[in-house]
Protein backbone atom coordinates (compact mmCIF):
# COMPACT_ATOMS: atom_id res chain seq x y z
CA UNK A 1 0.00 0.00 0.00
CA UNK A 2 1.28 3.28 -0.72
CA UNK A 3 2.59 6.01 1.73
CA UNK A 4 -0.04 8.99 2.27
CA UNK A 5 -0.98 12.00 3.90
CA UNK A 6 -4.75 12.82 5.30
CA UNK A 7 -6.17 15.75 6.30
CA UNK A 8 -9.67 16.48 6.31
CA UNK A 9 -11.35 19.89 6.76
CA UNK A 10 -15.33 18.71 7.78
CA UNK A 11 -18.33 20.79 9.25
CA UNK A 12 -20.18 20.07 12.24
CA UNK A 13 -23.23 17.81 10.54
CA UNK A 14 -26.48 17.14 11.75
CA UNK A 15 -28.57 14.31 9.82
CA UNK A 16 -31.93 12.61 10.03
CA UNK A 17 -35.74 13.33 9.47
CA UNK A 18 -36.95 16.36 11.06
CA UNK A 19 -33.50 18.17 11.85
CA UNK A 20 -34.59 21.68 10.65
CA UNK A 21 -36.29 22.06 13.89
CA UNK A 22 -32.76 21.99 15.62
CA UNK A 23 -31.72 25.01 13.51
CA UNK A 24 -32.94 27.50 16.49
CA UNK A 25 -30.47 25.53 18.88
CA UNK A 26 -27.34 25.56 16.72
CA UNK A 27 -28.14 29.34 16.00
CA UNK A 28 -27.90 29.72 19.85
CA UNK A 29 -24.61 27.37 19.66
CA UNK A 30 -23.09 29.86 17.51
CA UNK A 31 -24.23 33.04 20.02
CA UNK A 32 -25.83 34.29 16.63
CA UNK A 33 -28.69 36.92 17.34
CA UNK A 34 -29.42 37.61 13.61
CA UNK A 35 -29.71 35.73 10.72
CA UNK A 36 -30.33 36.58 7.29
CA UNK A 37 -31.64 33.46 4.99
CA UNK A 38 -30.29 32.97 1.73
CA UNK A 39 -31.99 31.22 -1.11
CA UNK A 40 -33.32 30.95 -4.56
CA UNK A 41 -36.07 32.94 -5.95
CA UNK A 42 -38.23 29.81 -6.65
CA UNK A 43 -41.44 28.57 -4.72
CA UNK A 44 -39.87 25.29 -3.27
CA UNK A 45 -37.06 27.66 -1.76
CA UNK A 46 -39.18 30.08 -0.32
CA UNK A 47 -41.44 27.65 1.10
CA UNK A 48 -38.83 26.39 3.05
CA UNK A 49 -37.89 29.88 3.89
CA UNK A 50 -40.84 30.43 5.39
CA UNK A 51 -40.65 27.56 7.77
CA UNK A 52 -36.87 28.18 8.71
CA UNK A 53 -38.33 32.02 9.33
CA UNK A 54 -40.80 30.59 11.92
CA UNK A 55 -38.75 28.23 13.51
CA UNK A 56 -35.96 31.29 14.25
CA UNK A 57 -38.74 34.01 14.79
CA UNK A 58 -36.85 37.10 16.21
CA UNK A 59 -33.55 35.75 15.02
CA UNK A 60 -34.73 36.18 11.58
CA UNK A 61 -33.67 39.68 9.90
CA UNK A 62 -34.23 38.95 6.45
CA UNK A 63 -34.09 36.69 3.25
CA UNK A 64 -31.98 37.22 0.62
CA UNK A 65 -33.24 35.96 -2.82
CA UNK A 66 -31.08 36.69 -5.02
CA UNK A 67 -28.81 33.14 -5.15
CA UNK A 68 -28.08 32.04 -8.69
CA UNK A 69 -26.27 29.55 -11.04
CA UNK A 70 -22.11 30.50 -11.24
CA UNK A 71 -22.39 33.30 -7.94
CA UNK A 72 -21.67 35.88 -10.29
CA UNK A 73 -19.94 38.83 -8.00
CA UNK A 74 -21.94 41.99 -8.24
CA UNK A 75 -25.06 39.33 -6.79
CA UNK A 76 -22.35 38.75 -4.00
CA UNK A 77 -21.99 42.78 -3.85
CA UNK A 78 -25.36 43.09 -3.56
CA UNK A 79 -26.21 40.43 -1.38
CA UNK A 80 -23.05 41.82 0.84
CA UNK A 81 -25.03 45.26 0.91
CA UNK A 82 -28.02 43.26 2.86
CA UNK A 83 -25.76 41.43 5.02
CA UNK A 84 -24.54 44.97 6.26
CA UNK A 85 -27.78 46.56 6.18
CA UNK A 86 -29.59 43.56 7.98
CA UNK A 87 -26.46 43.58 10.63
CA UNK A 88 -26.55 39.82 10.33
CA UNK A 89 -24.11 37.51 12.64
CA UNK A 90 -25.36 34.32 10.81
CA UNK A 91 -26.46 33.00 7.14
CA UNK A 92 -28.45 30.31 6.50
CA UNK A 93 -28.69 28.90 3.31
CA UNK A 94 -31.65 26.92 2.21
CA UNK A 95 -30.88 25.17 -1.25
CA UNK A 96 -28.82 23.76 -3.15
CA UNK A 97 -25.36 24.81 -5.23
CA UNK A 98 -26.24 28.21 -6.05
CA UNK A 99 -27.62 29.32 -2.69
CA UNK A 100 -24.94 27.74 -0.72
CA UNK A 101 -21.98 29.04 -3.28
CA UNK A 102 -23.64 32.55 -2.52
CA UNK A 103 -23.33 31.81 1.09
CA UNK A 104 -19.73 30.64 0.83
CA UNK A 105 -19.36 34.25 -0.81
CA UNK A 106 -20.75 35.96 1.99
CA UNK A 107 -19.08 34.00 4.70
CA UNK A 108 -15.41 34.01 3.77
CA UNK A 109 -16.29 37.91 2.88
CA UNK A 110 -17.10 38.94 6.14
CA UNK A 111 -15.92 36.09 8.39
CA UNK A 112 -19.60 35.24 9.95
CA UNK A 113 -20.89 31.79 10.28
CA UNK A 114 -22.56 29.85 7.66
CA UNK A 115 -24.89 27.63 8.80
CA UNK A 116 -26.22 25.18 4.90
CA UNK A 117 -29.60 23.37 4.81
CA UNK A 118 -29.13 21.67 1.39
CA UNK A 119 -32.30 20.44 -0.16
CA UNK A 120 -30.84 18.26 -3.28
CA UNK A 121 -27.65 16.10 -3.68
CA UNK A 122 -25.22 18.48 -5.02
CA UNK A 123 -23.03 18.55 -2.17
CA UNK A 124 -21.19 21.57 -2.73
CA UNK A 125 -21.50 22.59 1.36
CA UNK A 126 -19.13 19.90 2.00
CA UNK A 127 -16.47 21.19 -0.13
CA UNK A 128 -13.93 24.01 0.96
CA UNK A 129 -14.28 25.08 -3.04
CA UNK A 130 -15.73 28.46 -4.11
CA UNK A 131 -16.75 29.38 -7.97
CA UNK A 132 -17.56 32.82 -8.94
CA UNK A 133 -18.15 34.57 -12.24
CA UNK A 134 -15.83 37.68 -12.57
CA UNK A 135 -16.05 40.16 -15.68
CA UNK A 136 -17.79 37.05 -17.41
CA UNK A 137 -14.96 34.53 -16.34
CA UNK A 138 -15.36 31.42 -14.23
CA UNK A 139 -12.94 31.46 -11.13
CA UNK A 140 -12.33 29.18 -8.59
CA UNK A 141 -10.89 28.72 -5.55
CA UNK A 142 -10.62 26.58 -2.67
CA UNK A 143 -9.63 27.20 1.51
CA UNK A 144 -10.82 25.84 4.76
CA UNK A 145 -12.43 28.92 5.21
CA UNK A 146 -14.73 29.00 2.49
CA UNK A 147 -16.33 25.62 4.47
CA UNK A 148 -19.68 26.05 6.18
CA UNK A 149 -19.43 26.51 9.88
CA UNK A 150 -22.37 23.59 9.92
CA UNK A 151 -24.16 21.32 7.73
CA UNK A 152 -28.21 20.58 8.53
CA UNK A 153 -29.11 17.18 6.22
CA UNK A 154 -33.15 17.03 6.59
CA UNK A 155 -34.03 13.64 4.82
CA UNK A 156 -37.50 15.27 4.55
CA UNK A 157 -36.66 18.66 2.56
CA UNK A 158 -35.82 16.22 -0.37
CA UNK A 159 -39.46 14.81 -0.41
CA UNK A 160 -40.29 17.87 -2.51
CA UNK A 161 -37.42 17.60 -4.64
CA UNK A 162 -39.02 16.55 -8.30
CA UNK A 163 -37.83 13.70 -9.71
CA UNK A 164 -35.92 14.71 -12.53
CA UNK A 165 -33.69 16.61 -10.13
CA UNK A 166 -33.51 13.96 -7.53
CA UNK A 167 -31.88 11.70 -10.25
CA UNK A 168 -29.95 14.45 -11.91
CA UNK A 169 -28.12 16.09 -8.60
CA UNK A 170 -27.89 12.03 -7.49
CA UNK A 171 -26.02 11.33 -10.45
CA UNK A 172 -23.98 14.50 -9.55
CA UNK A 173 -23.13 12.90 -6.06
CA UNK A 174 -21.91 10.16 -8.25
CA UNK A 175 -19.58 12.31 -10.15
CA UNK A 176 -18.05 13.40 -7.15
CA UNK A 177 -17.18 10.18 -5.62
CA UNK A 178 -15.66 8.96 -9.45
CA UNK A 179 -13.64 12.58 -9.06
CA UNK A 180 -12.45 11.87 -5.82
CA UNK A 181 -10.94 8.15 -7.09
CA UNK A 182 -8.60 10.09 -9.97
CA UNK A 183 -7.89 12.97 -7.67
CA UNK A 184 -4.21 13.65 -7.67
CA UNK A 185 -4.47 14.10 -3.96
CA UNK A 186 -6.63 10.84 -3.77
CA UNK A 187 -5.29 7.78 -1.17
CA UNK A 188 -6.59 4.28 -0.17
CA UNK A 189 -9.14 5.93 2.66
CA UNK A 190 -10.75 8.37 0.38
CA UNK A 191 -11.06 5.11 -2.67
CA UNK A 192 -12.94 2.94 -0.27
CA UNK A 193 -15.25 5.75 0.93
CA UNK A 194 -15.92 6.69 -2.69
CA UNK A 195 -16.22 2.87 -3.95
CA UNK A 196 -18.73 2.38 -1.67
CA UNK A 197 -20.20 5.67 -2.05
CA UNK A 198 -20.93 4.93 -6.25
CA UNK A 199 -22.76 1.61 -4.48
CA UNK A 200 -24.59 3.07 -2.53
CA UNK A 201 -26.00 6.27 -4.70
CA UNK A 202 -26.48 3.41 -7.04
CA UNK A 203 -28.76 1.58 -5.42
CA UNK A 204 -30.79 4.41 -3.80
CA UNK A 205 -31.39 5.95 -7.61
CA UNK A 206 -32.81 3.20 -7.97
CA UNK A 207 -35.04 2.35 -5.28
CA UNK A 208 -35.71 5.75 -5.65
CA UNK A 209 -37.36 5.04 -9.32
CA UNK A 210 -39.75 2.93 -8.03
CA UNK A 211 -40.76 3.79 -4.36
CA UNK A 212 -40.23 8.11 -4.60
CA UNK A 213 -40.87 8.29 -1.00
CA UNK A 214 -38.32 5.77 0.56
CA UNK A 215 -36.62 7.96 3.04
CA UNK A 216 -33.97 5.32 3.56
CA UNK A 217 -32.99 5.39 0.10
CA UNK A 218 -33.34 9.47 0.15
CA UNK A 219 -31.25 9.55 3.30
CA UNK A 220 -27.77 7.97 1.18
CA UNK A 221 -27.24 10.45 -1.19
CA UNK A 222 -27.58 13.22 1.82
CA UNK A 223 -24.96 11.07 4.18
CA UNK A 224 -22.29 12.83 2.22
CA UNK A 225 -20.64 9.60 0.26
CA UNK A 226 -20.16 11.06 -3.02
CA UNK A 227 -20.02 15.18 -1.23
CA UNK A 228 -17.57 13.89 1.27
CA UNK A 229 -15.58 12.34 -0.84
CA UNK A 230 -14.98 15.10 -3.36
CA UNK A 231 -14.29 17.09 -0.23
CA UNK A 232 -11.17 15.00 1.56
CA UNK A 233 -9.88 15.08 -2.22
CA UNK A 234 -9.89 18.34 -2.68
Amino acid sequence: MRPFTFEAHIPRTIFGSGTLNQLPDEVRRLHAKRVLLVIENTDRQRATADRVSALLGSAAVGTCTDAVMHTPEEITLRALNQVEAANADCLVTVGGGSTIGLGKALSVRTGIPHIAVPTTYAGSEATPILGETVNNLKTTRSDPKILPTTIVYDVDLTLTLPRHLTYTSGINAIAHCVEALYSSQSNPLIESVAVMGIAKLRQALLTLREMPEDMAARGWPLLVLGPQASAWAT
